[in-house]
């Protein structure tokens, strides 16, 4: 099995073509920082990362034989919401905010993980649902990347 230790992050100066290969992994996968997978080729992979960090498209992976791994984030079924204004946009945000929900933003169109409350929400707000696959690539949040909010 191939030991992947590091998580050197997407702006590693390692291409994709010096890599020894590619994980697709889900967001659920890609949140675990212990997990058996297999690579592209067929062979074992082993995660023994740093819990606590999602792994995020184009992020390479060192391995105990320092060889480097780039990670893929694979499509899967998500809801998509979309809004023709801002103020509406806004405010589903901020209810899906309130209630820690892992959101992949772009203009005006969020992306969850499918869940018939919270599309009915989205719904009541103004929102069209639809069913997309999509690689789902959550903001990481406000706090995320080092910084950090003291009282």
């Amino acid at each position: 099995m191939i030991r992947l230790v590091e998580n050197l992050g997407p702006a590693a100066q390692i291409s994709e073509e010096d890599c020894e290969g590619t994980l697709a992994l889900c967001y659920e996968e890609r949140v675990k920082g212990r997990l058996l997978t297999k690579d592209e080729h067929g062979r074992e992979v082993g995660l023994f990362l740093q819990r606590g960090r999602v792994l995020r498209h184009g992020d390479r992976l060192r391995a105990e034989d320092n060889t480097h791994f780039m990670v893929k984030a694979q499509a899967e079924t998500l809801s998509e919401a979309r809004c023709d204004d801002w103020p509406g946009f806004a405010k589903a945000c901020y209810h899906l905010g309130n209630r820690h929900v892992p959101v992949d933003v772009g203009e005006r169109i969020l992306r969850i993980q499918p869940d018939a409350i919270l599309e009915d929400m989205l719904r009541g707000l103004g929102l069209e649902i639809s069913t997309v696959r999509a690689p789902f690539n959550p903001e990481s949040g406000a706090y995320s990347g080092g910084h950090h909010h003291h009282h």
